[in-house]
């Protein structure tokens, strides 16, 4: 009798194996029909075919072949199994910036994310990404441990123009970088000001950045040393949920910030 990891390794060897063997999870196919939508000669069929029956994954029914109850329970793990491979090859590259202790939802939801990162050429891509969101954005929330200048620029200029609105949490360390120097100081009493814009502080730490632009929830990521390595951008219902979530549980625990509670210059 032939291991489980025999079995895998028969299934995973022939695409038209997992393909046929999906299809017959999904409803009742003729041999031509599965040839039509497999592009599998006849005669490969009949081995696969024959295979699957020796094993008790298919069953014939007439002129129609269906997956059993156990080749439908195959064809769902190994589905699973190649989802959690393209999802790990998707953010191999990554893993090592990404904030995974906060993060609860399945990985395999970021399987379809776009991630940007920095090149030779584009050095500042990931951040370039997140800035082309913001300038179309008409609802942006966000909990990070950074406010860069770039991004203050943006959301100031909307919103303060009425074509969008800011809630934004940030750490203490983040807002005292910005009022350390005058002309962000500015930048950020003017957001203050702005009556489509709210910003509060934690003295709790904040170890990811993350921001919903519109529908897309975005993440920069960075490493130990503060260097950006990344960015994330998916539009998934479970991602976003997750998103709002957290950034409503750091609202929480913050506190509003004033113009005055920035303290003399």
């Amino acid at each position: 009798m032939e291991s489980s990891l025999e079995e895998i390794e028969f299934l995973a060897l022939s695409a038209n194996r997992v393909d046929v063997l999906r299809l017959l999870s999904e409803g009742r196919y003729t041999r031509r029909e599965l040839s039509e939508t497999t592009g599998a000669s006849q005669a490969t069929l009949g081995r696969i075919l024959g295979d699957f029956d020796e094993r008790s994954w298919v069953r014939r029914d007439g002129s129609e072949y269906v997956a059993t109850a156990t080749g439908r329970l195959v064809s769902a793990g190994f589905t699973d199994l190649q989802e959690i491979v393209e999802t790990e090859r998707t953010l191999r590259d990554i893993v090592d910036f990404l904030p995974t202790e906060s993060l609860s939802f399945d990985l395999r939801r970021l399987s379809n994310a776009t991630i940007t990162t920095p090149s030779q050429t584009r050095p500042n891509a990931p951040l370039q990404r997140l800035l082309e969101l913001l300038e179309e954005a008409e609802d942006v929330r966000t909990v990070s441990h950074a406010f860069n200048e770039q991004t203050l620029s943006i959301v100031r200029e909307r919103t303060k123009a009425g074509e969008q609105t800011f809630e934004g949490v940030f750490s203490r360390r983040a807002i005292e970088a910005l009022t350390d120097e005058s002309e962000l100081r500015r930048r950020l009493e003017s957001l203050l000001e702005a009556d489509r814009a709210a910003v509060r502080i934690t003295d709790d730490d904040v170890p990811l950045a993350v921001m919903i632009v519109d529908d897309v929830v975005y993440l920069l990521l960075r490493d130990a040393q503060g260097i950006l390595r990344a960015s994330v951008d998916v539009d998934d219902d479970h991602v976003r949920s997750w998103a709002k979530e957290t950034i409503a549980d750091y609202w929480e625990e913050s506190t509003r910030l004033e113009p005055e509670s920035l303290g003399p210059e």
